[in-house]
């Protein structure tokens, strides 16, 4: 399969304290099969889909007490030269790039705002095996309290266009502090990550992070089993132009949206120059 261009969303994986207990829910939810464990790479557990590896669920390491939460992994041609333009951007790197074996190299980091993300550079591993299809990954965008941050720190570490949507043509939308990220072109099908500011309805103590969108054959149903399992609605159902959509938490309290693309109500927005 073709590499990932630099800066697109290539993988994604989560950390829970009761990975067998993740498998249950994601199973039901996403539909995902899981793959033996490996135990020289801290019992990481491929998620499958059709065969087709879309995610990643290991445990903590030991003494870690991170909240359970998906990462989000960019590509990277070059993994050290991405973490220098991190920091120069005014990021901070919490993991310096590691290699993993044969599959590739890692890091992870901190964007000015705060959001969390990871930089895969592959070897064997080239990322997931499918997308935008249900049980896979669709789509991502950066929840920030400071847009402006974000904004000015994400296209000085990748090769990212940015866009964002034409106001007089949404209502919603001219509410809606919104810009997308895009990678060979300035159309809705080049953007690759989008980025929204985070107002008063979200709880103070959340902070920035990036939320993952998953596709599901019908958001209602993966909603319901989301709360059938003990997870917990956030936002939604709801329709738009992209596809109907949810945002929820599971039962150990990882963040992640449900988005069926088959359900578009709408028309797409313009897009025009940053």
């Amino acid at each position: 399969m073709a590499e990932f261009p630099e800066g697109a969303p290539c993988w994604a994986d989560a950390m829970f304290t009761d990975v067998e207990a993740a498998k249950t829910f994601y199973a039901d939810v996403l539909g995902w099969t899981f793959g033996e464990s490996s135990s020289e790479y801290g019992n990481y557990t491929q998620a499958y889909s059709d065969g087709k590896a879309v995610a990643a669920v290991v445990p903590p390491m030991p003494g870690a007490d991170a909240p359970s939460q998906w990462c989000l992994y960019l590509a990277s041609r070059d993994a050290a030269a991405t973490a220098e333009k991190v920091k120069a951007a005014g990021g901070e790197l919490l993991m310096e790039p590691m290699q993993v074996g044969t599959f590739g190299t890692m890091l992870i980091a901190k964007e000015p705002s705060g959001a969390v993300f990871g930089v895969w550079q592959p070897g064997e591993h080239k990322g997931f095996e499918k997308t935008g299809e249900p049980g896979s990954y669709a789509w991502a965008e950066v929840f920030t309290r400071e847009p402006d941050k974000a904004d000015g720190f994400l296209p000085k570490v990748f090769p990212y266009g940015v866009r964002r949507i034409e106001p007089g043509k949404d209502p919603e939308a001219d509410a809606m502090d919104f810009k997308l990220f895009t990678l060979g072109g300035s159309t809705h099908e080049n953007a690759v990550l989008g980025r929204m500011s985070m107002g008063e309805e979200f709880p103070p103590e959340i902070p920035s992070y990036v939320q993952v969108y998953f596709a599901v054959p019908d958001c209602d149903e993966a909603v319901a089993k989301t709360r059938k399992h003990g997870g917990t609605l956030h936002f939604g159902p709801m329709d738009s132009p992209f596809g109907r959509f949810a945002a929820v938490t599971d039962p150990q309290g990882a963040a992640f949206a449900v988005i069926d693309v088959t359900t578009t109500v709408g028309e797409m927005p313009e897009l025009s120059d940053a």
